[in-house]
């Protein structure tokens, strides 16, 4: 088990049937900015994605496209996935495939493990499965179709008509965990998180669980089922299994046992899986359950989740393109109340880009870089004797540190944003009415203007460190401009005030260039 010092991290690993959208990059930005977070606050930290490649979805489209399920996935790891990461700025620390081989052989391994000890035996199952899913559902998972699917039942999620499948499988004994995970849940309200998945997850385990068929026999594209190779394992029991296998289960001890458990980052719609299947599946190996499962909402457009089939979807580099990598990880973690459904718009994107980014944090380092330039010939001037307004700001800087760190420790990403930006308004509301520019105008208020500048100066840096793991692009030019002490993705962010600089600036470039209209997405800053 880890120590409390160590941070792990995942994302789901996605499916390889298509290209990412922004609810992806939403996913991996929320992981990342935890991440560069604890980092930055000396802890041990890890943070996985990757992607998951076998399955009978997979399969289907890569026959579909006239591949084999292996040339689709490694096309679209290399042209997509991977460069995805790069689009959004991901800090990763590892990419899982689950066609790695040091996944698929200790998947096996965990499985046999499971067999020996007499949780997997063989039975028959039928029932209605969606493709899109992966995943048998029950009566109360199904709706009446419309449209073309009239008089078919269809998944509540993907909105298609599901299979009647009746096959022989090998099954996990999963209903023996019912009250564990019950108690689990007791035990540790923090398990499952926001509140309303919690909520909803313990009302379903109540109902009672029932045994889990972890194989399939229909299809030959997966792990293959080590004392039963006709077998292929069950897709979501395979997938889940990479956050252990890339943490060093079955191959090395040492990081497994330094990194694991891990905080797993999901959309609430796959929350289920991570807070029932996954603990009962650890529980029965013995091994730790997770720290945490974290279900956030869905990104909306127009007032429906995001999908490709209805296309709603809406690749990133759409954003980033024009807004840039730090716009986009701002916008989203800043604008969606972390845990909770939110709704993206061009017009909100534009609107914040302007007023918080270019005008509000853009703008006050742009201001203060540049009089410090003009009144001290760029040399940072020495603080006298605080005055009320600079010692609040002083006294800002601690607070909201302190409160954006007690926030991330909740994963409340958009609260500790929100804290920082408390520093950004008062900043900008102190220079208005400190008025530097009018005490350079009287030789007699020189130490004055001197204690006003080096305030702001030790107010941006602060910012600079406050904000690396949420706009890092901007930030380290700032902290360039400040000719700060090393990178500022180094700078301990739980003492974020206590930072050092060197004794003179440089120019800085504009952070957040104006946005002229753009005609492809009808978005203008």
């Amino acid at each position: 088990m880890s120590d409390g010092s160590s941070f792990y991290v995942t994302t789901p690993i996605f499916y390889v049937n298509d290209v990412p959208h922004i609810g992806h990059a939403y996913t991996e930005v929320a992981a990342d900015v935890l991440a560069r977070w604890h980092r930055q606050a000396g802890d041990d930290t890890w943070f996985l994605t990757g992607t998951d490649e076998h399955g009978q979805k997979i399969l289907r489209t890569a026959t579909a496209n006239g591949v084999t399920p292996k040339e689709w996935a490694d096309r679209l790891v290399e042209t997509a996935w991977q460069p995805l990461l790069k689009t959004i700025d991901i800090s990763n620390d590892d990419f899982i495939r689950t066609t790695d081989e040091r996944h698929e052989v200790n998947v096996q391994l965990f499985l046999q493990r499971l067999f020996d000890a007499g949780y997997i035996y063989t039975g028959e199952y039928e029932g209605y499965y969606c493709v899109g899913c992966e995943e048998y559902k029950a009566d109360s998972d199904l709706v009446d179709g419309t449209g073309e699917y009239a008089g078919q039942k269809v998944c509540a999620i993907h909105s298609k008509p599901v299979e009647l499948l009746k096959e022989r499988n090998y099954f996990f004994k999963m209903s023996e965990f019912s009250q564990r995970l019950l108690d689990l849940y007791d035990e540790n309200p923090n398990f499952i998180q926001p509140e309303s998945v919690r909520n909803e997850i313990v009302s379903f385990v109540r109902r009672g669980l029932t045994d889990l068929s972890i194989s399939r026999q229909t299809f030959d594209w997966g792990v293959k089922v080590p004392w039963d190779e006709s077998h292929v394992v069950y897709v979501w029991f395979d997938a889940l299994l990479n956050y252990i296998t890339a943490a060093g289960y079955g191959y090395d001890d040492e990081a497994f046992a330094r990194r694991w458990p891990a905080t797993h980052i999901v959309g609430k719609d796959i929350a289920r899986f991570h807070a029932v299947i996954w603990p009962a599946m650890l529980m029965a190996a013995g091994l730790e359950v997770p720290k945490q499962v974290f279900g956030h909402g869905w990104l909306l457009v127009g007032g429906e989740k995001m999908s490709k089939s209805k296309l709603t979807g809406i690749a990133p580099n759409q954003i980033t393109d024009t807004f840039g990598s730090d716009a986009f990880r701002y916008y989203f973690m800043r604008a969606i109340n972390f845990g909770q459904d939110g709704s993206f718009s061009w017009e909100d994107l534009s609107a914040r880009y302007q007023a918080e980014l270019a005008n509000g944090f853009g703008n006050l380092a742009s201001r203060v870089i540049a009089m410090v330039t003009r009144y001290f010939d760029g040399v940072v001037p020495d603080a006298g004797v605080l005055d009320a307004p600079d010692q609040a700001i002083r006294d800002t800087e601690v607070r909201v540190t302190a409160a954006a760190d007690d926030a991330i420790s909740r994963l409340a990403i958009h609260e500790a944003i929100a804290q920082v930006w408390q520093l950004v308004d008062e900043l900008n509301g102190y220079i208005t009415l400190q008025e530097p520019w009018a005490l350079s105008k009287d030789p007699a208020n020189r130490e004055r203007l001197g204690t006003v500048l080096n305030t702001a100066v030790r107010g941006i840096g602060t910012l600079a460190v406050l904000l690396s793991p949420v706009i890092p692009e901007a930030s380290s030019k700032l902290w360039t401009a400040l000719n700060g002490a090393g990178a500022v993705s180094d700078q301990p962010i739980r003492s974020a005030f206590d930072w050092a600089g060197g004794t003179t600036v440089s120019a800085l470039e504009p952070l957040f260039p104006r946005i002229e209209s753009s005609e492809s997405d009808g978005s203008a800053a």
